[in-house]
């Protein structure tokens, strides 16, 4: 009897998997699907939603070679079978094949894009088919065919394909070589003009920008026309994030509508097409009475801009796949407080700016570099903290570190308190500690910029030409 144990083949997520058959004078037993134990021994928790079978009354009988446009584990009820499958997914491994003689006690878990053939080597097989999608006469339409008898596959059929039982369209399937492989799916960038979206679009040019499909998350019904099965992972970089503007009452509507329901919706999409979701978060999820926060710190918002960016990670966290990215006091393309700085330095005007938040930067790349790496890497799911390293300063440090690169004197800044720069205006709550912990995003080989150099080079490149 064999021992549950799933084994990679040359086919990348393309498994083996010796099932546990028990037996007696009444015949055999076996868990064909076992979510607890099978995802443990290593096969990805695919959320199945239809089961089909194929009975096939002789030996000899031969199908194939088709991809479908979802993931499907495999197995034979009663019979055996030889079965191949062959790579059609764009990519170094296309046209890579592999095959096996699998029955009751064998299982293959056969990944999106890769094609499944079978021929019987018993009378009376039946063929399993449990997969993560429904099928439909639309969906048939982007099924990639490859020819059985294809030369370059020199598959080792133990019945000669001209003493087989095929169909005719099985028998007409195009040869490999001209095949157009599936494509390999992508990465949806929602808030792609935002700075960290414009980050993502460097960082990760193969993703497709949300602005090129018109997705309005304030629309309800915008998610619904996107076709999902071209996408395997959706960052949101989407907020409201007008701090100040969230204490009013359109602000405050706008806010929870942005990031608490549209969240909602996303998550709710995520889990129905099994995509992976990178969500990015705030210090204001926290009151900032503890000096360094942790990702596993509870939630302790002030405003209406914190409980909402809280409220839509507590969201994002009960997806399986998610990797929530926390980051402070965000600085990348378009307007931001380095760059009210430098504006003001070049004009010669001498600010009062707060000198009792503590904090420091996030440069919008480093927020995309080390989402790129988390995805790449494979690293574990979760919440992870992200800003330039480095020493904590004030707004009023960073203002100096810019009037100085602008060749300002420090004295050109007056350093205020919170409750002095609120006087008199609008002014949302905000944390007096923000310094986030970066150890975990550390461990996983991710190590951002040091504040300082960050910023220097952050003023050289985005004023190329008046640096001192």
């Amino acid at each position: 009897m064999n021992e549950l144990r799933v084994t990679r083949t040359p086919i990348p997520g393309l498994l083996l998997i010796d099932l546990t058959v028990h037996g007696d004078n009444r015949g055999w037993f076996k868990e064909n699907w076992q979510r607890q134990k099978m995802t443990a021994a290593g096969l990805p928790d695919f959320g199945p939603v239809q089961n089909n079978v194929s009975y096939n009354a002789k030996p000899g009988v031969t199908r194939g070679f088709h991809a479908e446009p979802w993931d499907k584990l495999v197995s034979v009820n009663t019979g055996a079978v030889f079965g191949a499958w062959v790579d059609l997914r764009e990519g170094p491994t296309f046209g890579v094949s592999f095959n096996a003689t699998i029955g009751p006690d064998r299982a293959v878990f056969v990944p999106s894009g890769v094609g499944n053939a079978f021929q019987t080597l018993e009378a009376g097989t039946a063929y399993s088919y449990l997969v993560n999608d429904h099928w439909s006469a639309e969906v048939r339409e982007s099924y990639v065919f490859v020819n059985l008898a294809d030369e370059t596959l020199a598959v080792p059929w133990p019945i000669p394909l001209d003493q087989a039982e095929l169909s005719a369209a099985d028998r007409t399937h195009p040869p490999l070589s001209v095949v157009r492989p599936t494509a390999t799916k992508k990465t949806l960038i929602l808030g792609a003009n935002g700075q960290v979206g414009r980050a993502l679009q460097h960082v990760m040019p193969e993703a497709v920008a949300a602005g090129r499909l018109q997705i309005d998350l304030t629309d309800p019904t915008a998610l619904r026309d996107v076709n999902w099965r071209h996408f395997d992972t959706v960052i949101n970089a989407a907020a409201f994030t007008a701090v100040d503007a969230a204490e009013t009452e359109v602000g405050r509507r706008l806010a929870w509508e942005v990031n608490v329901a549209a969240v909602a919706r996303l998550v709710d999409v995520a889990r129905a097409h099994r995509l992976r979701l990178v969500h990015i978060s705030s210090d204001y999820v926290f009151d900032g009475t503890r000096v360094v926060h942790r990702e596993d710190e509870p939630f302790s918002p002030l405003g209406v801009y914190g409980q909402t960016k809280a409220a839509g990670d507590a969201l994002v966290g009960t997806l399986d796949q998610h990797y929530i990215l926390r980051a402070s006091w965000v600085v990348g393309e378009g307007q931001n407080f380095v760059q009210t700085m430098a504006s003001l330095a070049e004009r010669g005007v001498s600010p009062s700016v707060i000198d009792d938040q503590f904090g420091r930067l996030t440069f919008a790349p480093d927020i995309a570099g080390a989402i790129s790496h988390l995805l790449r890497t494979g690293a574990q799911p979760g919440v992870y903290n992200v800003s330039a390293t480095g020493p904590t300063m004030t707004w009023a440090d960073i203002a100096e570190h810019v009037y100085a690169w602008w060749g300002r004197a420090p004295s050109d800044i007056s350093r205020v308190s919170t409750q002095e720069y609120a006087a008199g205006r609008p002014f949302a709550p905000r944390p007096r500690h923000s310094t986030l912990e970066l150890e975990k995003l550390a461990l996983t080989g991710y190590h951002p910029i040091d504040s300082v150099a960050g910023l220097r080079r952050y003023l050289e490149l985005s004023h190329p030409r008046r640096g001192r």
